[in-house]
């Protein structure tokens, strides 16, 4: 707790889909490069709505691989400041963030992490993004203000909690099984002595590997500056935002142009300036004008292709090999292929 400033701080929760945690399990160094993932989608996102120069926020990164039932569900949950320090003791608290465009980075910056490390191809992850669900998800809790200690307290002891919990486990010594109820009580997990190890296991983390990792302006080199200049005892100004949220939202193209590298206000066949005229928010609309240009499900899953069967050549010699048995009937079926898929 000596780490965090008596600044405004929010809660984060970063996670990815089920198909790739399979990549995770096997190698657990991915774990750091998913925190530096989480890590540098909120940073940009933070910077980009501030105007100060060189703004940096802190943030504290628990890495957790388990889920209700002990299942291997590597996320992140990260304690950040609700905002970014700047100068000699300046902070500027930040405003609200969009989640959607948030999760959009996360999502691009894990599959660049997974391609540069030999993990997916770029057909995976061409077809996640035809998901309707991505899979990946980012939670963001409500703002907890420098005097609330108890509950930053609370919430830095659930973030590095233990993997299981003893009082939801129960032991059946003359079954040599384990039963391990879910949070909510309404579900259960029975193991036995083999498959509890191996749960536990999974979950150790490997020699001199780290769990809670800090960075910006609280890594251990920022701090280190800080302690040598005399400034990390500096109780921090807090300025309170002075940019409305639907000037942030118009920040959205600047960060997809520094994120994927296209500038959405660009026309695709003139190469000249966009300019938005209005914001269309109902559904029947939206549906009623995609459908019209053929883009309404062309993120859903394309319906699975009927393929003829393969062609055979029977033979008409008796010198060669029949296709079928002795037992079947010589040539061609009596019933058409069509009918055979019909029933």
């Amino acid at each position: 707790m000596d780490v965090l400033k008596k600044v405004p701080h929010r809660h984060f929760v970063f996670s990815i889909p089920k198909i790739l945690r399979r990549y995770f399990i096997y190698d657990r160094k991915l774990l750091h490069d998913l925190s530096r993932c989480a890590w540098e989608s909120l940073k940009v996102f933070l910077q980009e709505v501030m105007h100060e120069k060189n703004p940096v926020p802190g943030a504290v990164i628990a890495i957790q691989t388990f889920g209700d039932l002990l299942g291997f569900n590597p996320h992140c949950h990260i304690l950040i400041t609700d905002g970014c320090f700047y100068g000699k003791g300046m902070f500027r608290v930040a405003p609200p963030l969009e989640l959607k465009k948030l999760e959009a980075i996360f999502r691009h910056k894990v599959f660049c992490m997974l391609i540069a490390k030999k993990k997916i191809a770029r057909a995976m992850t061409a077809m996640l993004s035809t998901w309707r669900h991505s899979g990946f998800n980012v939670f963001c809790g409500n703002r907890i203000q420098p005097k609330e200690k108890e509950a930053m307290e609370t919430l830095a002891q659930y973030i590095i909690r233990a993997s299981f919990s003893q009082e939801r486990m129960q032991y059946l010594a003359d079954e040599g099984t384990v039963v391990y109820s879910a949070k909510d009580g309404k579900d259960r997990k029975v193991f036995d002595a083999p498959e509890w190890l191996a749960a536990m296991c999974s979950h150790v983390p490997n020699r001199g590997e780290q769990m809670v990792r800090y960075y910006g302006w609280y890594s251990n080199v920022a701090r280190g500056k800080r302690q040598k200049l005399g400034e990390d005892g500096i109780i921090p100004h807090i300025i309170e935002s002075d940019r409305p949220s639907a000037a942030c939202r118009k920040s959205w193209a600047r960060l997809i142009q520094k994120i994927y590298e296209v500038d959405p206000l660009i026309c695709p066949k003139c190469q000249g300036t966009m300019r938005i005229i209005s914001f269309i928010e109902d559904r029947e609309i939206i549906k009623t004008i995609l459908s019209y240009l053929g883009l309404w499900l062309i993120r859903s899953r394309p319906p699975a292709k009927a393929h003829a069967p393969p062609e055979r050549k029977y033979a008409v010699d008796g010198s060669c090999h029949s296709a079928f048995p002795d037992h079947a009937a010589q040539g061609d079926p009596n019933y058409s292929w069509d009918a055979y898929i019909a029933t």
